[in-house]
């Protein structure tokens, strides 16, 4: 992380246009960066001429944008390097696992190797910090988790992370407690679980579960809940004051809830006071088969909403790409998200809350002292880079270039 360099005439959002009070479009200048032990070290307009001896990597005037945040991914079951399959159709969520079960073991590749496939990827499309799930069992134990660790360690330079401990085939019906405990003793950050009453068939002692880990190893805890309606929002109030008396606050999050999109917006609306008092993150990789979390609706009540990509060719499905900013634009789509406001605010749903301006224009990121991770992007605002999916030339991790190229001068050269 010792690196010096400036990052020359990179396009840098500075405020919003409006048009009889109404942002119209988004104003950007070139700079030069000062990049130094992975910290923005100094921003200067691209004006100022560099003579202080430093050497130079040309952006091009691309734009920059504060690097992604994949927020659900599963990298120990993606089939990546193995040849093309399509999904066997099931009845199911445990006729899907029992197939999983049996042909992950018999692939002529390792899970470090898939899963390290899946991380040049997500890297690839911008993404420098990851939260992966990985499946425990019994057959299995944590052998999941210590070939993901060996992948991640492969990228420790490049992408940080979270790893959820994830029951996947039931905590409670698999009695995988002591697997879990395992699992967090050997260095996950979360407790996992998966629809407490459609899988394990006890809500209260499903979740109370996954609250006495998480709550004896420090942990955090992500429950994945595909129960619609009514059967879902009762799970996530029970999780909401489980989490209240626990003190867990801000370490929970639900993916998918899908309930969330079933119920009236009167209801949705109570719903996200509860989750927003608990400090609960919902998390969407915004399906098209499914009904989704009323994410404006969450926002403008408080409630944190990530994106994430879930699954990335498995035996789940055979879609998928790593694009998190995909997700985004399908997610803004979506939601009828428009204008250019919200366009350029939706960032924060992908980048851990981060946008580059705040609603009134005033210029958030970079700022001196923050991490330098990175993506330059081919766009000329946020906006335009989620509505058109732009392409990213390349990926800084902590001032470190992880992905992509760009030219380096030499001091003696500039």
């Amino acid at each position: 992380m010792g690196v010096t360099y400036w990052l020359t005439h990179v396009r840098l959002e500075t405020g919003y246009r409006r048009d009889n009070g109404v942002v119209s479009g988004t104003d950007a200048a070139l700079f030069h960066i000062l990049i130094k032990d992975g910290k923005f070290a100094r921003i200067t307009p691209a004006t100022e001429v560099l003579s202080d001896g430093i050497d130079q990597r040309d952006a091009g005037g691309l734009l920059a944008l504060p690097s992604f945040v994949e927020k659900h991914v599963h990298l120990d079951k993606t089939l990546l390097g193995e040849a093309w399959r399509a999904v066997i159709p099931v009845a199911n969520i445990i006729e899907r696992c029992e197939i999983e079960k049996r042909v992950l073991p018999g692939l002529p590749t390792t899970t470090q190797e898939r899963a390290e496939n899946l991380l040049a990827v997500l890297l690839s499309y911008g993404s420098t910090h990851v939260r992966t799930h990985v499946d425990i069992y019994p057959e299995v134990g944590i052998a999941n988790l210590l070939e993901v660790q060996k992948a991640l360690e492969t990228y420790k330079d490049r992408v940080s992370h979270e790893i959820v401990a994830f029951p996947q085939h039931g905590l409670l019906r698999t009695g995988a407690k002591g697997l879990l405990r395992e699992a967090l003793a050997q260095g996950a950050t979360h407790v996992g679980g998966v629809d407490p009453a459609m899988v394990d068939g006890d809500i209260e002692e499903s979740l109370h579960q996954m609250i006495d880990l998480a709550v004896e190893a420090n942990a955090g805890v992500d429950l994945h809940l595909h129960d619609p309606g009514h059967l879902g929002t009762f799970t996530m109030k029970r999780l909401a004051a489980m989490t209240v008396e626990a003190g867990l606050q801000g370490k929970v999050a639900i993916s998918h809830a899908f309930a969330l999109g079933d119920i009236p917006a009167p209801e949705a609306e109570e719903m996200a006071t509860i989750l927003r008092e608990a400090g609960i993150t919902i998390i969407t990789s915004v399906p098209y088969s499914r009904v989704i979390p009323p994410v404006p609706l969450l926002h403008q009540n408080g409630v944190d909403v990530a994106v994430g990509c879930d699954n990335i060719f498995d035996t789940w499905q055979p879609y998928g790409n790593g694009d998190v900013l995909e997700r985004l634009w399908r997610l803004a789509e979506r939601s009828r998200w428009l204008d250019e406001l919200s366009l350029s605010q939706s960032l924060r749903f992908i980048t851990g809350g981060k946008t580059t301006l705040d609603a009134n224009g005033t210029q958030l990121w970079p700022a001196v002292g923050g991490d330098a991770s990175l993506v330059l992007v081919e766009a000329s605002c946020t906006a335009e880079a989620v509505a058109r999916r732009a392409d990213r030339k390349a990926v800084f991790f902590k001032g470190n270039l992880a992905a992509g190229a760009l030219d380096v001068v030499n001091a003696e050269e500039a």
